[in-house]
């Protein structure tokens, strides 16, 4: 967009809103710590030449900051504006088959806690006013590409202001793997061995050039490079090549990860020229969260975050303190940095303000338009929150804490975690000890109590649900020297619902088959489906079926679109399937006609994530090789 533009924009942007209004391009990274591209100067292993590519046509901000250590809270707060202690998200939970859409007080904990954590809720609720609504109805076109996370139907992109939702996956991650075969419920690789951010990138521009003649709003919310731990075979020898077995920077599968999102990243920013919309487009690039320092992957972490301590879950530096590129013609400079600290509740209302939209009638924005910084001023006094009242046994993690910046400080509040139910603090100045190394709390009381006081003001004006004192703690049982240091994973699973790799396969009731991403049991002659996942399965050997194949139950449960599938080469084999179709609500028969051409092999049929059990009452294999028909009556 031209300078012109720009100006007249900003003065009478209400009655030019049309064709000619900015696009809008949000790339929202997954678990992409601020040391894992070539922006800073603190990775010598991974590469980024597309993120360097986009920086060089706006601004780079060394202080940009996540809403949350955790992924499904920040992608609440940037759609929302709102922060996660208002909204109560503050953890990825929202692929639990469980619906609750407000936090509540939390009724226990074990006695070695001092703090009682908030339940959060299970999906982000679609009162809230979403960016996507907003744009919607100024005359936006819409779509949400890659990974959501903030709730399946009837909470889904769909339902939250987009047009059009690719994958259209509830999941924590991508469906199985980066590289095809993948399990996405209703797509499709194109090719063997094709990488989902190939595939998402592609679609991304594809469906530019369909809405290249209208103002869009494309969200680009990549699966990279959160787990699962994988990526191209060619890429991974690439890097495997370069490693310094001294550089704490040194899993050549995370750097073939991040060269792919680098890569998808490179697909829109050409396809953005090729279509002549790079001077009308706005870029926002971003992470969810800090980098993964608790997973192992190639004999090592998966990335380090150095020189901030921590990573992805943890109240310090490597938790929140994330990448941050924003592309503004006419209005950032390229090539340009900024200092100011920018968060992920700030996009919202500098869009609206940029964009001359206001907010609808009571709708509350806990961000704030950083356009003075973009210009190339300061944001001096501005203060950020982090909110996150959880404990999560991962290397460096603190209890139930808060957190504020302003200016060169940042204090944390633990919550209840001193003596007699009082607060504990930690205090850091940034400018002079970025590993946050020196507490400096009991040297300077005043400035804790004055940034104490802002963190107080924050929780009540957000009405958060925060974490009470816990009546059952005992002193005796409260182990302070494990604090931050990574609990074992059978300790740290313990308390936790049961995992989505919950499987029945010793039951004699279930005949053989078996569930995955739920739980399965026999009652009265009913088969009932619990603790339901985004990937949940029945799944059976059926190695005597070949060809032709004719595939009925008896089902009930809620109304959604499901499929079919076979493996006919067995587990790690491409698969094949046919989409049906669920009526719901009451029992119902399906018939699906599996055009197998050879063995079936491995026959599963999935099934809708639902509060409610789902149940079955037989299921029938029946092949037209003159095989005896197999049914199961459960």
């Amino acid at each position: 967009m031209s300078k012109l533009y720009t100006l007249l924009f900003l003065a009478f942007g209400p009655w030019l809103l049309g064709a000619d209004s900015p696009n809008i391009i949000i790339i929202l990274a997954d678990d992409l710590g601020w040391s894992d591209t070539t922006l800073y100067g603190n990775t010598a292993y991974y590469q980024t030449p597309n993120v360097e590519r986009l920086a060089k046509r706006g601004m780079t901000f060394t202080r940009a900051y996540s809403a949350s250590p955790l992924c499904s809270p920040t992608r609440s707060a940037l759609l929302t504006g709102l922060s996660p202690a208002r909204t109560g998200i503050t953890v990825p939970n929202c692929h639990e088959p469980r619906v609750v859409v407000q936090a509540t007080i939390g009724k226990k904990a074990p006695p070695d806690q001092k703090a009682i954590m908030p339940d959060p809720p299970t999906r982000l609720k679609t009162d809230y006013r979403t960016l996507a609504e907003t744009l919607k109805d100024a005359g936006y076109a819409t779509a949400h590409f890659g990974k959501w996370h903030l709730g399946p139907e009837p909470y889904s992109p769909l339902q939250q202001g987009f047009d059009l939702d690719l994958p259209h996956h509830p999941g924590p991650g991508p469906a199985g793997s980066f590289v095809a075969p993948w399990k996405f419920t209703r797509f499709k690789e194109k090719a063997p061995g094709e990488h989902i951010e190939d595939r998402m990138a592609a679609e991304a521009v594809a469906w530019m050039e369909q809405h290249k003649e209208k103002p869009f709003y494309l969200n680009y919310w990549m699966f990279s490079v959160h787990a699962p731990f994988d990526a191209k075979k060619a890429n991974i020898e690439k890097h495997r090549g370069r490693i310094d077995p001294k550089d704490a920077q040194r899993s050549p599968t995370y750097a073939a990860m991040i060269q792919s999102m680098d890569d998808a990243i490179g697909t829109l920013l050409d396809g953005l020229d090729r279509l002549k919309l790079a001077n009308d487009t706005i870029i926002i690039f971003t992470a969810d969260n800090g980098g993964n320092m608790y997973n192992e992957v190639d004999g090592t972490t998966p990335t380090s975050n150095r020189p901030l301590r921590g990573g992805k879950a943890t109240m310090f530096e490597g938790g929140t303190h994330v990448p941050g590129v924003i592309v503004w013609p006419g209005i950032a400079a390229p090539g340009s940095r900024s200092d100011a600290i920018i968060q992920s509740e700030d996009y919202y209302p500098t869009l609206l303000e940029v964009l001359a939209l206001k907010p609808e009638e009571g709708q509350p924005l806990d961000g704030h338009s950083i356009l003075p910084a973009l210009k190339g001023d300061a944001l001096a006094g501005k203060a950020v929150f982090q909110y996150f009242p959880h404990n999560p046994g991962v290397p460096d993690w603190l209890p139930p804490s808060v957190s504020v910046h302003r200016d060169d400080w940042k204090l944390i509040r633990i919550f209840h975690g001193g003596e007699k139910g009082a607060h504990r603090h930690l205090l850091f100045n940034l400018r002079d000890d970025l590993g946050e190394k020196n507490n400096l709390a009991t040297h300077k009381p005043e400035l804790v109590a004055e940034m104490d006081s802002l963190i107080e003001s924050f929780l009540k004006e957000m009405k958060a649900v925060v974490p009470i004192p816990n009546p059952a703690f005992d002193p005796a049982k409260y182990r302070p020297e494990l604090e931050g240091k990574q609990q074992a994973k059978g300790k740290a699973k313990a308390a936790e619902k049961p995992s989505a790799k919950d499987k029945d396969d010793g039951d004699p009731a279930l005949q053989g088959w078996k569930a995955r991403d739920c739980r399965g049991a026999v009652k009265d002659g009913i088969l009932h489906i619990t603790n339901i996942g985004s990937e949940c399965f029945l799944g059976f050997a059926a190695g005597k079926h070949s060809g032709p194949t004719t595939a009925k139950f008896r089902i009930k449960a809620k109304p959604s679109l499901s499929h079919f599938d076979w493996l006919p080469g067995g587990v790690g084999s491409r698969q094949e399937r046919v989409d049906f179709t669920l009526q719901g609500g009451t029992w119902e028969e399906v018939m699906v006609e599996l055009p197998a051409v050879g063995p079936l092999g491995i026959v599963r049929v999935y099934l809708p994530m639902q509060e409610q059990s789902v149940e079955i009452d037989w299921i029938e294999l029946n092949s037209r090789n003159g095989s005896k028909p197999t049914r199961t009556d459960f």
